[in-house]
């Protein structure tokens, strides 16, 4: 375990000997960090989280109140992890079968946002920057920048950096209204092109 020095945890978190805490990481009230689980630097894990054994957490995650993320999630730099939104490891799991060997990965990449009270199904791929609108189902892989809703979720158009709803010109152009920062829009491909 890190030095505790380093990051806050508040009394009541349970951090288990064997995780690794970046620093300057806040774990708040009740929250379970279990063995040879990772988490970054710079991170907020709010009240009541549990993160199970060797889930890997990036830096600058931010994790709501009330989420499980359970063995076989794996969350890049700047991941954020609304309310109550939910977690699965298991496609077909059975409380009398014992399918521990039968975890699925679920990787969600860099500045993903998942929405209060939305469910990512097992064994899917969240892009980066990609928006997941709050109680949607995540059935399948969710493109990068996609802007997603609904259950089971259906891509309804795409995101910028910032987060804000982009809108295509033409020539399959858009800019974000925050920054500036303009994406081509390509064979159902989003690339930034810049300023």
């Amino acid at each position: 375990m890190s030095n505790k020095t380093k990051y806050f945890a508040h009394p009541t978190a349970v951090i288990e000997e064997s995780s690794i805490i970046g620093e300057y990481t806040k774990i708040w009230h009740f929250s379970h960090i279990m063995k040879d689980s990772i988490v970054g630097n710079q991170c907020n894990i709010g009240q009541n989280v549990v993160i199970s054994p060797k889930v890997i957490i990036g830096n600058g995650v931010k994790i709501q109140n009330n989420v499980s993320v359970y063995t076989g999630v794996i969350c890049e730099d700047d991941v954020f992890l609304g309310p109550s939104m939910v977690f699965t490891n298991v496609i077909n799991p059975r409380s009398f079968i014992v399918r521990k060997e039968e975890f699925m990965e679920t990787y969600v990449e860099k500045g993903a946002t998942i929405g209060a009270n939305a469910t990512i199904v097992c064994g899917n791929r969240i892009g980066a920057y990609a928006m997941i609108g709050a109680g949607s189902v995540i059935t399948k892989d969710v493109a990068p920048y996609a802007l997603v809703i609904g259950n089971p979720g259906k891509q309804i158009g795409w995101v910028s950096k910032n987060g804000h709803r982009l809108f295509f010109e033409n020539n399959d152009v858009a800019a974000c209204p925050e920054s500036g920062e303009k994406y081509q829009l390509n064979n159902s491909t989003i690339t930034p092109i810049g300023i």
